[in-house]
């Protein structure tokens, strides 16, 4: 039985250790030079940075949400709407946050993406967005007040200086533990997103976390 337990844990360590191995940091993720503060207290926390406005955040959403159904029960999932210096995109995370305060950001996600890169519908300022949700059954008073509120500015310029902070190069980008950021192909982003919670998870439980 001893010699069982013995292959069975080298096999373990050679499947961590090939697990480590497969993806390099500076090639496939970044390691920040100052980890940054996670707000989901012991969990492992993913961060994506997107915009509603940016193709590329479309075309990985359908992937993304499958794989966060994925998601180990020490990982925690948060999404955090940045401009980056784009004025339209500023508007669209403004209309993230403003939508969060009037309970329907999860009800229209879907809809905002494919009317803005399908439906090719102009959604880039206040009044344009004001008039969509509107139409798509929103508190217009209620969002408004959310819209221009000091709270969703406050919010926005938090989440653009959170960009700064990670070093955001563009988006989506994806942030694990304070620590990584992956961008680049899709398909391997979320790869290398799964064998760095891994890492995480195995450094957290040799540290007694």
């Amino acid at each position: 039985m001893r010699l069982g337990i013995g292959i069975v844990t080298l096999a373990f360590l050679e499947l961590s250790t090939s697990v480590q191995a497969s993806i390099i940091a500076g090639h496939d993720y970044v390691v920040l030079n100052t980890p940054q503060r996670q707000e989901s207290n012991g969990k492992i926390e993913v961060v994506e940075f997107f915009s509603w406005g940016c193709p590329h955040c479309y075309e990985f959403r359908p992937m993304l949400s499958r794989w966060i159904a994925t998601l180990p029960k020490e990982a925690s999932f948060k999404r955090v709407p940045v401009g980056l210096g784009y004025p339209e995109w500023d508007a669209l995370a403004k209309a993230f946050y403003a939508l969060q305060v009037t309970g329907d950001v999860d009800r229209l996600d879907s809809q905002i993406f494919d009317d803005i890169h399908k439906n090719h519908v102009w959604l880039h300022d206040e009044q344009s967005i004001t008039a969509w949700v509107g139409k798509h059954g929103v508190d217009v008073v209620k969002f408004t007040a959310a819209f221009r509120s000091f709270g969703v500015n406050t919010t926005v310029g938090q989440a653009e200086q959170r960009a700064i902070d990670y070093r955001i190069p563009g988006i989506p980008t994806l942030a694990i533990a304070g620590k990584y950021t992956v961008e680049g192909n899709q398909a391997k982003m979320l790869s290398t997103a799964d064998q760095l919670i891994v890492m995480e998870r195995a450094a957290n439980k040799n540290s007694g976390k």
